[in-house]
């Protein structure tokens, strides 16, 4: 399976970016994750196939995770974005025990 994304750039704080990820076939559960340097990779957002979601606690509130079930596409939808959300944002797929992750996207957010 393949994932491929974008969406990144560079925005100033309180802005807005728009990710999408489009995977080669159907998967069960898409999301995103991003790593910040020297940090460890967190959980921004999940979504299953029947658009139950999940959302890192940081981001709450201000990001929203939606699909295209037909597309195989996730997108992510980031506003109000803080310096500190500044990160790589990696997609990442899981289905049938077995994960799979994109290409990072930059995601640069200055203040």
């Amino acid at each position: 399976v393949q994932l491929q994304a974008s969406g990144g750039g560079l925005v100033q704080a309180g802005g807005s970016l728009r990710l999408s990820c489009t995977a080669s076939r159907s998967i069960s559960t898409m999301g995103w994750y991003r790593q910040a340097p020297e940090k460890q990779r967190e959980l921004v957002a999940t979504i299953t196939s029947t658009k139950t979601t999940n959302y890192g606690d940081s981001v709450k509130g201000r990001f929203t995770i939606s699909r295209d079930n037909a597309k195989n596409t996730v997108y992510l939808q980031m506003n109000s974005l803080k310096p500190e959300d500044t990160a790589t944002y990696y997609c990442n797929g899981r289905s049938f025990g077995s994960a799979y992750w994109g290409q990072g996207t930059q995601v640069t957010v200055s203040s």
